[in-house]
């Protein structure tokens, strides 16, 4: 049957202006054994489809679920699915952290500009797509809300793709727009999309906020991210004027800025005048302010994280997080030593972009110590750390005590440097180590 949005009338027009509406059961029973199934995440997670792949992999073998970071519930891990479903992280969110752990989800590192590039080789490309839609309008386009990520590669390249069509889903311009007639079977829903309040900012991350806001000038381009710091750093950016954003992710704070004529993007190189993202999470209000809004500009992150994109902006500014850094300028931001509790993400393609970029900075920005009293600014990283930015390309580290600027300078000098933006209690012990490992130092 037809589903059409409230207000829009789907008329006696057939093909495109039309979604094939059945049972959840109906729909996954075409998932078959073998078969490698692609899910739309963040904010847009489409719970019920999960919750009925799980239910249909009780009589299926070898399904492989591949995704960026998800939302919620994980009722597809479970002992009963071992050997039935292989759940493969392309970023891993903390609803995963365990299982991966336990070995019951895997990892695989990737830059996020090359995801929709993987999901298009032959040996990866998905059978099926399961994605979260708007009904279809009066052009027969659903909108794909407030996640892109790499769900069009999917897409594209899947043989069958299940929706979970939801009137609550906003309507967001760019590439959010998806002929119905690329979609195979819809499944009814009715319920508010995942939402994420703004972080109460403390002491230590306003500080960082304020150390990051005097870095970035009027007129400049953002890239910043979701969490605490991000949140900080935004509060702190109120009284700029003209910023833009060109981002792989964005909250509330952007918002916030865009409301009050902060973020106007009339200096950008790319998409002038306009808000681009690949995927936001935040409150309802955030979720509103994209409906139908022509500031907002969706894409793929082949687009949002292509490095010659980024760097057509002209004082594009990267604002990443880190879990540490060590003496040398090594960013370590997906895990604990070898435990996995995060992903690449998108932070090496604007830590480059932004460096190439007219008048650009790349900043990592992170607390001098863990909430249990643990260094961040360290000698040397945790045995089986992955280093996701190297010290070659980094150009600034911030932490509550200060900034150091890393690019050009020695190995002896970063130490010095970044010791100088260490806890204090860490510094006597991070010089005695920068004395044994660095004969000038």
């Amino acid at each position: 049957m037809a589903l059409c949005a409230e207000g829009y009338g789907c008329g006696p027009v057939e093909g495109e202006f039309q979604v094939q509406m059945v049972p959840l059961e109906q729909a996954m029973a075409a998932v078959q054994s073998g078969m490698r199934v692609y899910v739309q995440g963040m904010a847009s997670t489409p719970h019920l489809l999960l919750t009925g792949l799980a239910q249909r992999c009780e009589t299926l073998l070898n399904l492989q679920l591949y995704h960026l970071h998800l939302e919620g519930e994980t009722p597809w891990i479970q002992p009963k699915l071992k050997g039935r479903l292989q759940d493969i992280s392309l970023f891993v969110g903390p609803n995963l952290r365990a299982a991966v752990l336990r070995g019951e989800s895997s990892y695989v590192p990737i830059f996020l500009s090359e995801v929709p590039w993987f999901l298009h080789q032959p040996q990866f490309r998905p059978h099926v797509a399961l994605i979260h839609v708007s009904p279809p309008d009066g052009h027969g386009f659903v909108s794909l809300g407030p996640t892109i990520e790499a769900t069009l590669a999917a897409v594209e390249g899947a043989d069958i793709v299940i929706a979970q069509v939801n009137p609550r889903v906003p309507r967001v311009l760019g590439q959010a727009q998806l002929p119905s007639s690329a979609i195979t079977y819809g499944v009814a829903w009715d319920e508010p999309l995942d939402t994420m309040e703004p972080r109460i900012v403390d002491r230590v991350t306003d500080a960082i906020g304020r150390y990051v806001s005097d870095l970035i000038p009027d007129r400049a381009t953002l890239q910043i991210g979701i969490g605490k710091i991000p949140d900080a750093v935004l509060l702190n950016l109120q009284n700029h004027r003209d910023l833009g954003v060109h981002s792989e992710m964005i909250s509330d704070g952007v918002r916030i800025l865009a409301e009050a004529g902060v973020i106007t993007g009339r200096f950008k190189g790319t998409d002038p005048g306009q808000i681009v993202a690949s995927f936001a999470l935040g409150s309802q209000s955030l979720y509103d302010f994209f409906d139908d809004n022509p500031l907002i500009s969706l894409r793929s992150v082949d687009y949002t994280n292509n490095t010659a994109v980024i760097r057509g902006n002209p004082r594009m500014m990267s604002v990443n997080s880190a879990i540490e850094v060590d003496l040398t300028g090594q960013v370590v931001a997906e895990s604990i030593g070898s435990r996995v509790v995060s992903g690449v993400g998108g932070q090496m393609d604007f830590v480059r972009g932004a460096s190439l970029a007219p008048e650009g900075k790349s900043i990592i920005a992170l607390p001098s110590q863990t909430g249990k009293g643990q260094a961040r600014i360290v000698a040397t990283l945790h045995p089986g750390a992955g280093v996701t930015t190297t010290r070659n390309h980094v150009q600034y580290v911030v932490t509550e005590y200060g900034v150091a600027r890393l690019h050009g300078q020695t190995l002896e000098e970063r130490a010095h440097r970044l010791i100088a933006i260490a806890h204090p209690e860490d510094r006597d012990s991070l010089t005695q180590a920068a004395r044994a490992m660095l004969p000038g130092f």
